[in-house]
């Protein structure tokens, strides 16, 4: 049945295979927000920790991001190591490994509640570069990236909404994570399984966008050396994106109560809704460039965009020409126009613009391990050093300073970058020999 399904998709046009692909990818990844996200809808109010020196939620949220941050940091070698048949194997194993730790948050007590959630967080992490690895490096990849990047956005607001409607039935709010990934098990194997007979990129895809092999520690290395100057301005830029992301994130229940949302019905999936067509809407024209050099100028316009508009909605807020629901849409378009396409198309298309032979699952990988700690460390900067601020001024005030300096930070890592894709530029014949070769290679791997 396997073979029969790709060969079936390798003989369709390429709309059918990247229909597939949109549906398979959404799915999985909008159902491992299921066995993620859901505890994040309780507010386990009046409960603290460390002698009161923070909020109870703060801690699960944090030590559920380390675990997921180590999972990233781990990801940069396995994520881009993992070969194809292997794939499904991790898929299925760390969501087997993310339902069992909600199984012990809802069991155990009182403190080893933390360890549990910790442990759910590992192996969540690489998820991502799992699902991401089967769609890049084709000419339709913005699409699939697309489609694929708009799942953790409405999912985030579904599971939420989701978790609230459970605890509403009399679950209590450390039973109501497990039900609720239970609810979204037999999805994510249905899907899971649909994604990995996914056909490997052609050969026309590897002529346009370049082979993605796993990479070597050698490999990887020479990457970061070839890139340090516009790879490190867009790691500290993304440290500050995910920090803020993030907050809006874990802390959406409370930043709705504030703006006197609190009890208004599927707030959160109203919300995301509009903010993942907005992303969608800008990210899919991408893929009609087949310059690889423009679009990866396209994709540093989305970028620089999302900052400013992060930065002139919280202006809007502050002047009373916006009401809280517009503005909690606006700051999340901004915040994921500026965020999604680090873990999608940017690295994708700068693999293609500088004739990178890899994957770009690994700067995926090597940003994301970055941003995971600026989440952490602004969650106890907040608890700690801005303990009698609002959370919702905090969000706003924080907007601002991640709107300045990420217009400046992503300019300064665009011209570098756009520099290496001039160098890059080879003559027609000996990018005619590179595509051979990457044929060549190809066909090895696919073998493999």
């Amino acid at each position: 049945m396997r073979v029969w399904i790709q060969q079936y998709l390798e003989r369709r046009p390429s709309i059918v295979l990247t229909v597939w692909a949109v549906a398979t990818s959404f799915a999985t990844y909008f159902c491992m927000y299921a066995f993620r996200k859901p505890f994040a809808a309780g507010m386990y109010s009046g409960q603290a920790a460390f002698g009161g020196m923070l909020e109870l939620k703060t801690v699960f949220v944090i030590s559920q991001i380390i675990g997921y941050t180590l999972s990233k940091y781990a990801g940069i070698k396995v994520c881009t190591e993992v070969k194809r048949g292997q794939r499904l194997g991790f898929l299925l194993g760390a969501i087997a490994v993310a339902e069992g730790a909600l199984f012990l948050f809802a069991v155990l007590p009182g403190p080893w509640k933390i360890a549990a959630i910790f442990l759910n967080g590992l192996p969540l992490g690489m998820v991502w570069g799992f699902v991401v690895s089967y769609l890049e490096g084709r000419r339709s990849s913005e699409i699939q990236l697309a489609g694929l990047s708009c799942s953790f956005i409405i999912a985030s607001g579904v599971v939420k909404d989701v978790g609230r409607w459970i605890l509403g039935l009399g679950v209590s709010e450390y039973w109501m994570p497990f039900v609720t990934g239970l609810a979204f098990l037999p999805l994510f194997l249905m899907s899971a399984v649909l994604l990995d007979v996914l056909p490997e990129p052609n050969t026309a895809d590897v002529a346009e966008r370049v082979l993605r092999r796993p990479m070597t520690g050698q490999e990887r290395w020479n990457f970061i050396r070839r890139f340090a100057v516009g790879l490190s301005m867009l790691l500290v830029v993304y440290f500050a994106l995910t920090a803020y992301r993030d907050f809006r994130d874990n802390y959406g229940v409370e930043l709705f109560k504030s703006l006197g949302y609190g009890q208004a019905p599927a707030v959160f999936t109203r919300t995301e809704f509009w903010v993942a067509l907005g992303v969608l809407a800008t990210l899919v024209p991408l893929s009609w460039i087949r310059d690889n050099r423009i679009a990866l100028l396209a994709v540093y316009g989305l970028l620089v965009g999302g900052c400013i508009l992060v930065g002139v909605s919280n202006l809007m807020l502050e002047a009373g020409w916006i009401s809280g629901l517009t503005w909690m849409i606006l700051v999340g378009v901004g915040g994921y126009l500026a965020y999604v396409p680090y873990g999608s198309v940017l690295f994708d298309r700068l693999v293609a613009a500088t004739r990178t032979v890899g994957t770009a699952v690994f700067a995926i990988y090597v940003c994301d391990a970055v941003g995971y700690t600026g989440s952490t460390a602004l969650q106890l900067y907040k608890d700690l050093f801005q303990a009698s601020a609002t959370r919702l001024d905090f969000f706003i005030q924080f907007g601002y300073v991640m709107s300045v300096f990420g217009v400046v930070l992503l300019i300064i890592s665009y011209l570098d970058f756009a520099r290496a894709a001039r160098k890059a530029e080879a003559p027609e014949s000996s990018f005619s020999e590179f595509a051979c070769g990457q044929s060549a290679a190809c066909a090895m791997q696919e073998a493999d």
